[in-house]
């Protein structure tokens, strides 16, 4: 086991006990890019007629995925700058192979969207992933596929991977998606809709969950050249086949989900930490975390290419997170230092993400000596005095960096199987203890 203070970037140690801070964090940090926006980028440019730049993107598993599956698929992509640059060279819509079998680890983006992508193809097509993924459904993407004119086999259980598209171009026409499990089924469908013989409609049943990132899908897919209009409520968007992606230079943004963690840290040690590059008008829509910071007693300062958030006395709060649900195990966990219940609400679908984020956030927030009450769609955190404990993170990289703000305020608090924030954020340990001992 490594101390936070030496594990620098080594999280391929076995757990790091996280040392308690001596007075408010206080610091300027830059996540990595926004893995949301690069996948969307990475999609788009390679539908694209000619080459991209994609700068600032993130270099971690999920993106490393979806690069390794498009090289499968025949698009050209080469890595520069430790993989902050990406150099793409687009298909014009036409998918090069006519076989492939892609492998996307846990990634939910690469599995959804590459799903969507292959069904422009015309050829035979498996996606498959670590047993997780094949536990996470898909079944209403499919559906919306067959409805269009795709032929989907499912390998094992119905509405799960693995599946294989047997893909003859996109038809286009009337569809119909379930929004209510995961907001990345119509995300795919979106961002390979302009390649389709015909223009496609989408109606979007039930409750759509976490719009920011439709409404980031359809950002993206504009600033490539594509059009996709959505009415007020997105539950019908409409997108044209006449105005299709063109290469382009394009910045990427740092990851708002990841900002989260050192915003919630200075939160709860009473500092003041700026997180660069973000912005009130962020495409993420996870930036609005810092709104319920400031709910809960933090002050927040918006300026025009960084955000600051200052700690104070923080009180619980009742918040609806369903458009910010990446960002439900940080304030779970900020909850343990303000003073009375906290509610969250409105995030049944967290329960589907790469484990069951309600009830492994409960489980382990119990772990700390906290009080929880678990419901369908959320739970109450009623914060008590803390101990230590030994954090299991479930393979889930959001469990790792959330739970490691409880050991900047309580001893003897030790993260399990630390490398699973490659997923998202290798150097995460790293740049969190930077920002400690820059504070000491």
């Amino acid at each position: 086991m490594a101390p936070l203070a030496d594990s620098l970037q080594n999280t391929m140690t076995d757990s790091i006990e996280i040392t308690p801070v001596n007075g408010p964090i206080g610091g300027v940090v830059r996540p990595p890019g926004s893995k949301s926006v690069t996948n969307r980028a990475l999609v788009c440019a390679a539908l694209a007629r000619g080459e991209s730049t994609l700068r600032g993107a993130l270099d971690s598993e999920d993106t490393r995925v979806m690069i390794a599956a498009l090289r499968q698929l025949g698009i050209g992509i080469e890595v520069a700058d430790e993989g902050q640059t990406l150099g793409v060279k687009g298909c014009d819509g036409r998918i090069p192979a006519t076989r492939a079998d892609l492998f996307v680890a846990n990634s939910g983006t690469t599995m959804r969207f590459l799903t969507a992508l292959v069904s422009l193809g015309h050829g035979d097509y498996r996606l498959d992933g670590v047993e997780r993924m094949r536990e996470r459904p898909i079944g209403d993407l499919a559906e919306c596929l067959a409805g269009l004119g795709v032929r989907i086999e499912h390998e094992r259980a119905a509405g799960y991977p693995p599946l294989v598209i047997h893909a003859r171009g996109l038809a286009g026409g009337a569809a119909k998606i379930n929004g209510s499990i995961s907001s990345q089924f119509l995300s795919g469908l979106l961002m390979a809709a302009p390649y389709a013989a015909e223009p496609i409609g989408v109606a979007v049943q039930g409750t759509l969950v976490s719009v920011p990132y439709i409404e980031m899908t359809i950002a993206v897919m504009r600033a490539f050249g594509a059009e996709a209009e959505a009415d007020s409520s997105s539950k019908w968007i409409s997108i044209e086949n006449n105005r299709r992606y063109g290469g382009r230079d394009y910045a990427i943004e740092p990851d708002a989900s990841a900002a989260s963690y050192f915003f919630a840290a200075a939160a709860i040690s009473g500092g003041r930490v700026t997180v660069a590059g973000l912005s009130k008008a962020s495409l993420q829509g996870d930036v609005r975390f810092c709104e319920c910071l400031e709910q809960m007693g933090a002050r927040i300062d918006y300026a025009s290419d960084s955000i600051t958030v200052e700690g104070g006395a923080l009180h619980g709060i009742d918040v609806d997170m369903n458009d910010i649900s990446d960002t439900v195990q940080t304030l779970a966990v900020t909850a343990l230092f303000a003073e009375g219940h906290t509610r969250i609400r409105n995030v049944a679908h967290v329960r589907h993400k790469e484990t069951d984020r309600i009830a492994a956030t409960a489980t382990e927030l119990r772990k700390l000596g906290a009080v929880v009450t678990e419901f369908d769609d959320g739970m109450e955190i009623e914060p008590r005095p803390l101990h230590g404990a030994a954090i299991d993170t479930y393979n889930d990289h959001r469990m790792a960096m959330s739970f490691a703000l409880a050991g900047l305020r309580t001893p003897n608090v030790v993260i399990r199987d630390p490398g699973c924030t490659v997923k998202t954020y290798p150097a995460f340990f790293a740049d969190l203890a930077r920002l400690v001992r820059g504070s000491a």
